[in-house]
C-alpha cells in the first residue's frame, strides 16, 4: 500500500532549495543545524519514509540506503530500500525506533508533489510531515522537523503522476539530500569531538 503523496503548499513553511543548487549540500546541511538540538546527549533519527514499489515515492529509501552505505556515525537512520517504512508498517516502526533511542529527535524525510515551477525543490523546515492522507486508517505525524522533495506535478491523477516520475531526477535528489545529511553528521560529530576536549581540559586545570 503507497503512501498518498503529500502537496508541498500545505507543508509548514522553510528553506526551499533546488537540488541542483551549487550549494544546496551546504544549505541543507546549514539549515539542518541551526534546527537539530543543540544538546549532544540527544539522540537524532532520520526516518526516511517512502516505497520502491513507486518511483516517485522512492525518495526516502533511496536517501536512506545511500546515507547507511555511507558509513553514517552521529545519526541513526531508519528506512532503506531493503527495509523500506510505509504505510503499512510505519506505526510500529515509530514505535520501534522511539522504543530503540529513547524518544530521539526526528527528521523526517518524504516525497511530495507541488507546482510544475517547484519540481526539484527540496524543503528543510520545522514540524512533522502527515503521512497515509489518503489511507482509511489515521496515521500518525512523523518528526520534529522535516525534508521534503518536490518530485513531481500535483493535481490530477496523482497516484499515477508519482509511480511514473523520472527516476534520474529522484535519483539526483536523493543524492543532494544524503550529502546534506551526511554534511551535517560531520558537523556534528565535530562539534561533539570539540565539547569532549573543552570538557577534559578544563577537568585537567
Amino acid at each position: 500500500m503507497n503512501l498518498r503523496p503529500k502537496i508541498f503548499e500545505k507543508l509548514s513553511v522553510g528553506s526551499r532549495i533546488l537540488f541542483d543548487d551549487d550549494e544546496a549540500t551546504r544549505k541543507i546541511a546549514s539549515q539542518l543545524m541551526s534546527l537539530f538540538p543543540t544538546q549532544l546527549d540527544k539522540q537524532i533519527a532520520v526516518v526516511c519514509i517512502g516505497t520502491d514499489r513507486s518511483t516517485g515515492d522512492a525518495l526516502g529509501p533511496l536517501i536512506g540506503t545511500k546515507l547507511e552505505e555511507s558509513g553514517i556515525s552521529f545519526i541513526h537512520v531508519f528506512g532503506t530500500l531493503e527495509n523500506p517504512i510505509h504505510a503499512v508498517n510505519l506505526e510500529e516502526q515509530l514505535t520501534y525506533i522511539k522504543d530503540k533511542l529513547n524518544n530521539p529527535f526526528i527528521l523526517a524525510i518524504d516525497a511530495c508533489l507541488g507546482r510544475l515551477k517547484n519540481v526539484g525543490c527540496v524543503t528543510v523546515a520545522t514540524g512533522p510531515v502527515k503521512p497515509g492522507a489518503g489511507v482509511k486508517k489515521e496515521l500518525p505525524p512523523v518528526g520534529d522537523i522535516h525534508i521534503t522533495g518536490i518530485v513531481n506535478v500535483s493535481g490530477f491523477m496523482e497516484y499515477f503522476v508519482l509511480q511514473n516520475t523520472r527516476l534520474n531526477l529522484v535519483m539526483k535528489m536523493a543524492t543532494t539530500i544524503s550529502d546534506g545529511i551526511l554534511e551535517a553528521d560531520r558537523l556534528l560529530k565535530r562539534k561533539q569531538l570539540l565539547a569532549r576536549y573543552s570538557l577534559n581540559k578544563s577537568k585537567s586545570i
